[in-house]
């Protein structure tokens, strides 16, 4: 009988969170980048090692067992580290609204 191995998925691929309801906002940063305030208040830090190398992602989701399951299910058993909140400011709901840049009046008639 041959054993079925797990695949794991390699360091330098992106991470489709759209599975698991979560969304990734920055993979692979500094730590100067996580910190920063602009960023959703329902953003959090994600500190994973894989292959020896310890990496950075910024990750928002509604829950924090969605971001658990996205990162086991693809780095494997031992590669989450923590799962921190993040520094940012801005509401959830605003965040990434672009304002219209319509400045034209509308005129009483």
């Amino acid at each position: 009988m041959t054993k079925t191995e797990t695949k794991k998925k390699e360091v330098s691929d992106k991470l489709d969170g759209s599975k698991y309801s979560c969304q990734v906002i920055l993979e692979k940063c500094t730590l100067e980048q996580a910190h920063d305030r602009s960023l959703p208040t329902d953003a959090r830090l994600i500190r994973y090692k894989v292959d020896g190398k310890d990496y950075l992602d910024v990750t928002r989701s509604a829950k924090a067992s969605n971001i658990f399951d996205l990162y086991f299910d693809t780095y494997g058993m031992g590669a989450l580290q923590s799962i921190d909140y993040g520094k940012g400011t801005i509401s959830p709901a605003q965040w990434g609204y672009a304002s219209s840049t319509d400045s034209k009046k509308k005129k009483r008639r």
